[in-house]
């Protein structure tokens, strides 16, 4: 790049610190960076945003990923990034998103809690059909664009607080993100698999070689698992998994345990005997152990019928076999949402807000314990676009165990460390250039 048009457009850049007050309001810490609520320093207007700063030397490629959808992206239910900034002075890259007061991690935190203490509030059934009618409309979105999110939680599904926009669901955090094709193709050796551990969808879990809209449909069945019941359902106590296979032993053992025993999977899964680790289930899984095992009765205990519309959404949404699984489309079509009462806008239509807003953190704390892995291997959970880290409790108030990306085999790089094709990790200056590029031009989703 000519030395002078690089000086020139680097002294044209907005700085982020003359335009927002920020100090002090740091609400999320995470791997890849920090976000801070902020404000317009001029007073254009008494919005509230959320600064999110991505730290280091470079800037990661799902950070470029996420830059390049949600500049292409507009829906209601994805979270808007309104402007990126880029400063050559001091090597920051900071992304501009509104302000989000709330995330259903820390909503669905706050009913556990008052269960804890003996004075169960649980949420409103009203506000968890409008919860999930939100995200699947913002998921059908994506998936009608050929976009896989890959990483869908509680603690990704913002909610707006206060405002023109209170109550409505913002889908956020899109570094994992993935455009697909027809016919799929398979994974890349260097590929990892993504999605937190609750929310995994088992085929995954077995080694698919391809991803499918069917993995974001089996998470959002999680996440409504744990709004009905305040409780991840397939909570698993093993916090780090130190190997590279994607199989994960206590992960599926808590998922039979809670549908249904093993023995059906044959009949109700027929394609599982061509899933890569099939073998290594059948040799470790009694197929005895499971054989009271159901969905029914883990639900039952939760007070939600069998023959309830609720549940019958909630079984198609955690089909275990990928091709037969509910599609977003068909879900937003459900019976569920036709009954009264009918899902709103605003989930928290009719109530007074009751959830603390976000607390800010001390610049000088430390990293939360439990966030070791290497950078590369790291999960970008707790910096999306509005949503603060979380503290790690002990139990199921602890953040879902970090992501491991699955590596191709040994002999597939020689030389150095192998980095996962996700953390690629770029000079700051090829960054600029080429991020000053893509916001000049707009980026074309099938060219990505």
């Amino acid at each position: 790049m000519d030395y002078d048009f690089k000086a020139k457009l680097a002294a044209e850049r907005e700085r982020v610190e003359d335009l927002f007050e920020y100090e002090g309001c740091k609400v999320g810490r995470g791997t890849y960076g920090h976000v801070y609520k902020a404000r317009r320093k001029d007073g254009k207007d008494e919005k509230e945003y959320a600064l999110k700063q991505i730290e280091g030397t470079g800037i990661s490629m799902s950070a470029c990923r996420e830059i390049a959808l949600l500049r292409e992206l507009k829906h209601p239910n994805v979270i808007a990034l309104q402007k990126v900034f880029l400063s050559h002075s001091d090597r920051k890259v900071w992304l501009l998103f509104d302000y989000a007061e709330h995330d259903l991690w820390h909503i669905i935190k706050f009913h556990r809690a008052s269960k804890a203490n003996k004075k169960p509030m649980q949420l409103p059934r009203s506000m968890v059909k409008s919860l999930l009618y939100q995200i699947l409309d913002g998921i059908h979105y994506l998936h009608a664009n050929w976009v896989l999110h890959r990483d869908l939680k509680p603690a990704n599904i913002l909610v707006m607080g206060e405002g023109p926009e209170r109550g409505r669901v913002k889908i956020a955090d899109m570094g994992f993100a993935r455009l697909f094709n027809s016919p799929l193709k398979p994974l890349a050796d260097l590929d990892p698999v993504v999605v937190t551990f609750w929310y995994r969808a088992p085929e995954l879990l077995l080694g698919a070689r391809h991803y499918t809209k069917a993995i974001d449909i089996w998470a959002i069945g999680c996440i409504f698992a744990e709004l009905l019941t305040s409780e991840p359902i397939f909570h698993c106590r093993q916090e780090d998994i130190k190997t590279s296979n994607p199989f994960h032993h206590d992960q599926l053992d808590r998922i039979f345990i809670t549908l249904f025993p093993v023995t059906t999977f044959n009949k109700d899964w027929e394609d599982i005997r061509k899933m890569p680790e099939y073998p290594t289930l059948q040799k470790d899984f009694r197929r005895t152990t499971y054989a009271n095992s159901s969905l029914i009765k883990y639900m039952e205990k939760h007070k939600v019928k069998p023959d309830s519309k609720v549940f019958l959404l909630l079984q198609k949404l955690l089909t275990m076999d990928p091709t037969k699984r509910i599609t977003s489309e068909q879900a937003l079509q459900d019976p569920y949402f036709q009954e009264d009462p009918l899902p709103t806008l605003d989930v928290f239509a009719g109530c007074q807000i009751p959830y603390p807003k976000r607390e800010f953190l001390n610049e000088d704390e430390p990293e939360e314990k439990g966030d070791k892995a290497p950078p590369q291997q790291q999960n970008s959970t707790q910096t999306n676009g509005t949503a603060g880290g979380h503290s790690q409790d002990s139990g199921l108030n602890q953040v879902p165990p970090n992501k491991k990306p699955r590596l191709g085999p040994s002999g597939t790089n020689s030389g150095g460390p192998v980095m996962p094709s996700d953390y690629q990790v770029l000079p700051l200056n090829v960054v600029l250039f080429h991020v000053d590029i893509l916001l000049e031009n707009k980026t074309q989703l099938s060219k990505f």
